[in-house]
């Protein structure tokens, strides 16, 4: 890999140490640019006026997301971020009393709180899989679970926190041995880890640009299979979901783009398409084995200093590593990096409660590496955290 070269593409190396690509990445120059010149021509030219004249650009971005996670064009849904993704999955699922859903407990709040917002409306049971020896969503556990009534296994691939890759195509093999919906919520593994929907065999997928992406904020897209989308009505539609046929009919799209809506960040999205392109250039496969081996060497270091406690889990461990200092709160670390030109973040229990609280953790500092990250930055990183540890 020519680490170089995607320095020189990224600007905001120059900057900062970036550890907060779980957080949003930096964008690659072609990116950034991508979205400023699309802004500055609809400045110039008008909003429909361009979107009109970049129609088949636009188009465009369906097959290089398809092709990233091996799908087709019209399996592709663009929304404005994960969240928006997940929620139009979710809720497009016709719920009945005594449904069943089962889930993982490093499960990602937002989820989690869709869950209890249906369970209001609908008498819903919500099952939580229990982990294995290595902290994953156990598998034979979710075996032991399957039968009757179950109506979805909703799972979040790579949590927020703690390192943590699930099983999820183990977990999808489950799956379909069963009449059931299979939903991954992907928002930290596109652009990071080998995302293969064929290999997942997940009914639907969600995801974010802003992150291992390195998109631009503002935008993220859904995959839903394609035999599956007949069985899923979106929680409303508008114009471009749906056509409006006579008084009292209309007419829904047959395809993943009957969960858009008809407003788009076209700017974002051509910013989106550029990011999917660049690292279909790199290779998803050498960017998995590059960033893993970053974090592994910052787990390692990190290990070593005295009155720090690294808490990643799982047999495979992705790009994320949380960690706590003694006597400091992961506010004051994040704080204390920040001065020092070094990007990071915390994450809490209230973002995966079940998870934390089964840990007994409250507030983790997270450091995020990605693969245009250094060695040498690592090192000035486990200096500035031994000062830290050190005070």
């Amino acid at each position: 890999m020519n680490i170089n070269k995607f320095r020189d593409d990224t600007p905001g190396t120059k900057k900062v140490i970036h550890f907060n690509n779980a957080g949003a990445s930096l964008m690659p120059r072609t990116v950034s640019e991508s979205v400023i010149n699309y802004l500055r021509e609809e400045s110039l030219y008008g909003g429909y006026e361009t979107a009109h004249k970049n129609r088949e650009s636009i188009e465009q971005t369906y097959s290089a997301i398809g092709n990233f996670i091996h799908a087709q064009p019209n399996e592709i849904a663009l929304l404005e971020n994960a969240t928006a993704a997940w929620n139009m999955a979710f809720f497009s699922i016709d719920f009945k009393k005594g449904d069943r859903i089962l889930t993982s407990k490093a499960e990602y709040a937002s989820n989690y709180l869709a869950y209890l917002r249906l369970k209001e409306k609908v008498d819903i049971q919500i099952e939580v899989i229990a982990n294995d020896e290595y902290g994953q969503t156990s598998v034979t556990s979710l075996e032991k679970m399957m039968g009757e009534n179950v109506k979805l296994i909703s799972i979040t691939h790579i949590p927020t926190n703690s390192g943590l890759v699930n099983p999820v195509e183990k977990i999808g093999e489950v799956a379909q041995k069963y009449d059931c919906f299979y939903l991954v919520d992907a928002c930290q593994s596109v652009g990071q880890y080998p995302v293969d929907v064929q290999n997942i065999g997940c009914d639907m997928l969600s995801t974010t640009g802003r992150k291992y992406l390195r998109g631009p904020r503002g935008t993220g897209f859904l995959y839903v299979k394609k035999n599956k989308i007949e069985n899923l009505l979106p929680p409303f539609i508008d114009l471009h979901a749906a056509e409006w046929i006579s008084e009292k009919e209309y007419e829904i799209r047959s395809d993943a783009r009957r969960f858009e809506n008809w407003e788009m960040n076209y700017a974002g999205i051509m910013g989106l398409k550029k990011a999917v392109q660049y690292a279909s250039d790199i290779g998803i496969n050498r960017i998995w084995k590059r960033l893993t081996n970053l974090a592994e060497k910052l787990r390692w270091e990190l290990a070593k200093l005295p009155k720090i406690t690294v808490h990643d889990i799982g047999e495979i461990k992705g790009g994320i590593v949380t960690f706590t200092v003694d006597s400091e709160s992961a506010d004051d670390v994040q704080n204390y990096l920040s001065n020092k030109g070094i990007n990071v973040s915390t994450t809490s229990k209230k973002s995966t409660l079940l998870d934390m609280e089964e840990r007994n953790l409250s507030h983790l500092v997270r450091a995020s590496v990605h693969y245009y990250n250094t060695e040498t930055e690592i090192d000035k990183f486990i200096d500035t955290v031994k000062k830290i540890a050190n005070k």
